[in-house]
């Protein structure tokens, strides 16, 4: 019933009041339930003048006029059904529960008072009582479609599934085409894993409802979640084709297909929606996104800008274009894009970042760590500005004001471990070998399975010879934790070369190199592995090939060199 249908009702309640101060004709009027027609006069005017107050979303003055209807009326259940279901509208439960309780041991056969009072323990998890109270009703009424309904989600809250499917399938029995229990049925199946059930009453729903759109994307999500991409592709077209509005299933089909990795297709589906509505900016978001993911970054811009063009303070879709123009090797138009993010935006701080890195690449690096340190001042929050702040004083050769950088990070955020970490590193450079082991050990008290920490006390011990066994164990550990990391791998060859286990050390750095084909340290552990062995043909390959990395490193030349003599 509409709003002016109830006004005109209540209008003519109030006059008849007026008039006669006497009848009322029986007729559901606003709230929830129908009021008796032998009503009092006082009763009925307060009764009118809540539905009003209701139907002006005025709850407190609601409230207050069934408060009064009920001091005039005060044996009528139906005025305090009403009132239950206001106070339960405001959200005072405990009110709502006294005074149910309290008319309900007046009323014991009231099947509406007993629905109200369900609902009242469900809203507050108290499903044991929810239980009862549904019970009851369905004692009373054999054939009430709510109470079973309610039992059944009740059923489902508490886990108990073949209870719940149950009591759906005695309201099906009462109802069998009732929507709202066979959606709900559906559902429960499908959490049950019968999947064929799920499908077949999810069809039905459909049916009877071709335009419940919820039960249909419940259903592709069905169809999805068993592998069934393309009944699900296809089930989205035949409901499109008979549904052309429905915009939104579109932008479905487009995701499953990019699911499916068919981009052209996706692509096709996106454009053809934007044909058919230029200014849906989430298929456009979508499309420019793709685009994006699949490298065409020219094709990306169009339609990031598209959308600024309507909305020029979309700070997200700004990061969006500007990424693509820095993807696209477009610094100077990037540059321009980050520049214009607000400052109170989530992504303003990763933005300052991006800057920071296009302007360190042309060798701007002190105006990179200028732009992070103004970025810093109006949000200090962000632990990568601090990471990345403290790289780039290492690239300048600052390492002191890098570990100042990562100290007031760590200051503000005590258990970040990767600031931490970043701290333990630069103290190893620094030649602090105590200090670096004190950050890795704070590390792992506060977690115990961080494998970069471990490796690196294992790998820095193993690298000066001491604490070997202790360094073995740690390593190990790391590997336990990431068996494919080729830099575990290393460390535990290097701990085994110290320990005189060449064969393992061998099979280790071999594996290690397989992984990190380029990394002259893998490299060269190899190339002493072989020297040790008395392999020294192959240690020169392996040492000349480190040279060509890293051709200033002269203690690799020693090696090389002093292996050469020794080969002559």
């Amino acid at each position: 019933m509409n709003k002016k249908r109830i006004l005109s009702l209540v209008i003519i309640i109030l006059l008849a009041i007026n008039i006669a101060a006497c009848s009322f004709v029986q007729r559901r009027v606003g709230l929830s339930l129908n009021y008796s027609e032998n009503a009092s006069a006082d009763a009925m005017y307060h009764y009118s003048m809540g539905v009003l107050f209701r139907l002006d979303d005025k709850t407190d003055e609601a409230i207050a006029s069934l408060e009064k209807a009920i001091i005039a009326d005060p044996d009528s259940p139906y005025l305090v059904a009403e009132l239950l279901s206001l106070y339960t509208e405001k959200g005072d439960l405990k009110r709502a529960v006294e005074m149910g309780e309290k008319e309900l041991a007046k009323y014991p056969d009231n099947v509406d008072l007993h629905l109200i009072m369900g609902g009242l323990y469900l809203n507050l998890r108290n499903y044991k009582k929810a239980i009862d109270e549904y019970e009851k009703v369905v004692g009373l009424d054999q054939k009430n479609l709510v109470a079973y309904l309610y039992l059944a989600i009740v059923y489902t809250a508490e886990n108990k599934l073949v209870l719940a499917e149950d009591n759906f399938k005695k309201m099906l029995e009462i109802d069998p085409e009732n929507v709202t229990g066979m959606y709900y049925y559906a559902k429960l199946l499908a959490d049950m894993h019968k999947y064929s059930e799920a499908e077949k009453m999810y069809q039905k729903v459909i049916a009877l409802q071709p335009y419940f759109e919820v039960a249909v994307f419940d259903l592709a999500a069905l169809y999805e979640k068993q592998g069934k991409t393309n009944e699900a592709i296809a089930f989205y077209r035949g409901y499109y084709e008979k549904n052309r509005t429905r915009l939104n299933v579109r932008i479905k089909i487009a995701e499953l297909l990019i699911k499916e990795k068919k981009y052209e297709e996706a692509l096709a589906e996106y454009q053809s929606l934007l044909n058919f509505d230029p200014n849906n900016r989430e298929a456009r978001l979508r499309l420019g996104i793709l685009y994006y993911d699949m490298r065409r970054y020219k094709s990306a811009v169009v339609e990031f800008s598209t959308i600024l063009k309507n909305n020029s303070a979309d700070d997200r879709v700004r990061y969006l274009l500007a990424s693509s123009y820095e993807e696209d090797g477009n610094k100077t138009l990037a540059l321009e894009e980050y520049k214009k993010i607000s400052t109170q935006s989530e992504l303003y701080a990763t933005a300052q970042i991006h800057s920071a890195m296009l302007l360190s690449n042309e060798g701007k690096t002190r105006e990179a760590i200028r732009l992070i340190r103004e970025a810093l001042k109006i949000n200090n929050r962000h632990v990568p500005s601090y990471l990345y702040l403290s790289s780039l004083y290492e690239k300048v050769k600052d390492n002191v004001a890098a570990e100042n950088v990562l100290r007031e990070g760590i200051a503000l955020y005590p258990d970040n471990i990767d600031l931490r970490y970043a701290l333990g590193v630069i103290c190893e450079k620094m030649g602090r070998f105590d200090e670096s082991i004190k950050e890795m050990e704070t590390i792992l008290r506060l977690d115990p399975d961080h494998a970069e920490a471990l490796n690196f006390i294992g790998y820095s011990y193993a690298d000066r010879g001491i604490n070997l066994e202790e360094a073995e164990k740690m390593i190990s550990k790391a590997l336990q934790l990431k068996p494919d990391n080729g830099y575990i791998i290393d460390s535990l060859g290097w701990v085994h070369f110290k320990q005189s286990k060449l064969e393992s050390a061998l099979t280790h750095l071999k594996r290690a190199l397989e992984l990190l084909p380029d990394d002259y340290n893998v490299i060269e552990h190899l190339g002493d592995v072989y020297v040790k062995l008395g392999k020294l043909q192959e240690a020169q390959k392996m040492y000349e090939r480190a040279s060509k990395l890293v051709p200033e490193n002269d203690l690799l030349k020693k090696k090389l060199f002093d292996l050469k003599k020794e080969i002559r």
